[in-house]
């Protein structure tokens, strides 16, 4: 039977409207507001964090994510406290978010002592096969997933910056969060590969101000320096008086550290790789399962040279090792 001009007219507005019902209930439903935890391991007011967090933030944003639009973004500051980490990963626990991403490891261990099945991110991770986390790096297996810090092989490219830019030094003190997995494991590779240089490694633990001015004090003598970890960033201006104040030539495991005055640094670029991990909580809600994303390890280091804190030092650094660095700082 033909269609009049009118018949066509309102087949044509019943289609469209069944067409636009279907989008607009396809739009309401991808489009419902998603929840996402965040639990930072510094103070809210580090400029450190901050840095790291807008870039996740960033990260998100250029992947559709709009804060107050279409995600809300809770977060928290566990301040690398182990106290403060558990608090604040039973509020996001609580929040039932979709996803919670976290850094540090005392986050992640707080976090799965709440909950084995809620998705985790992570970043700034050290071992996490060796803490638990995962099963392995390639297949995690669990609820977590995320990016490394760095791996404990870079302890000896520590020592032998350290080496290279001190050659006397015998003697080394490793500064660790003797309260973080990270920091007692950490001590434990870097004590190993030091009897490959002929170095004797001693612990210099952080749990307060006035431990860390004494240990260093007592540790600091001829032939001394430092491998300061990432474990210890929250006492970063400390350590860094501490080491000149007693000459003691220092390799810090963050770019951080040197452009406050410390001496060298290598290591990765951990705002990339919060920006790198809002990747991952975009998989997430997307339905991925963190028991399928591999965990990323860094793949590429920069090092850096304080040149005024070494002549403070009375140092000097050679011009191989300044050719080979990614900054120099004078």
């Amino acid at each position: 039977m033909a269609l009049t001009n009118i018949g066509r007219r309102q087949l044509v507005v019943a289609l469209g409207g069944a067409v636009g019902w279907a989008l607009t209930a396809r739009a309401q439903q991808s489009g419902r507001m998603r929840r996402v935890g965040v639990l930072m391991n510094r103070a809210a007011e580090n400029a450190e964090g901050q840095a790291r967090l807008a870039a996740f933030q960033q990260g998100l944003q250029q992947l559709g994510w709009i804060d107050g639009r279409n995600v809300q973004i809770d977060v928290r500051w566990g301040e690398d406290d182990a106290g403060r980490e558990r608090k604040y990963a039973a509020e996001l626990v609580a929040l039932a978010p979709d996803v919670i991403f976290v850094a540090g490891t005392l986050g992640v261990a707080a976090l799965q002592n709440f909950s084995r099945t809620l998705p985790i991110v992570f970043a700034s991770v050290t071992d996490p096969v060796g803490a638990g986390f995962v099963d392995s790096l390639a297949q995690p297996g669990g609820n977590a997933t995320g990016f490394m810090i760095y791996e404990y092989s870079l302890g000896s490219k520590w020592l032998q910056l350290l080496k290279e830019i001190a050659p006397g030094v015998t003697r080394v003190g490793i500064v660790r969060n003797a309260a973080n997995p990270a920091g007692v494991a950490v001590f434990s590779a870097l004590q190993n590969a030091a009897q490959s240089f002929g170095i004797d490694a001693r612990p210099i633990n952080t749990r307060d101000p006035a431990e860390i001015e004494r240990s260093v004090q007592v540790f600091a003598g001829p032939n001394s320096g430092l491998i300061v970890t990432p474990s210890t960033s929250l006492h970063r201006d400390l350590i860094i008086a501490a080491a000149a104040r007693y000459k003691l030539p220092a390799v810090y495991g963050n770019r951080y550290d040197v452009t406050a005055g410390g001496l060298i640094s290598y290591a990765n670029d951990i705002v990339d790789q919060f920006r790198e991990a809002a990747t991952y909580v975009d998989r997430v809600l997307k339905g991925e399962k963190p028991a399928d994303l591999p965990v990323q390890a860094p793949t590429k280091y920069a090092l850096v040279i304080n040149l005024k804190t070494a002549k403070a030092l009375g140092l000097a650094v050679p011009q191989t090792l300044i050719a080979q660095a990614d900054e120099v700082i004078e």
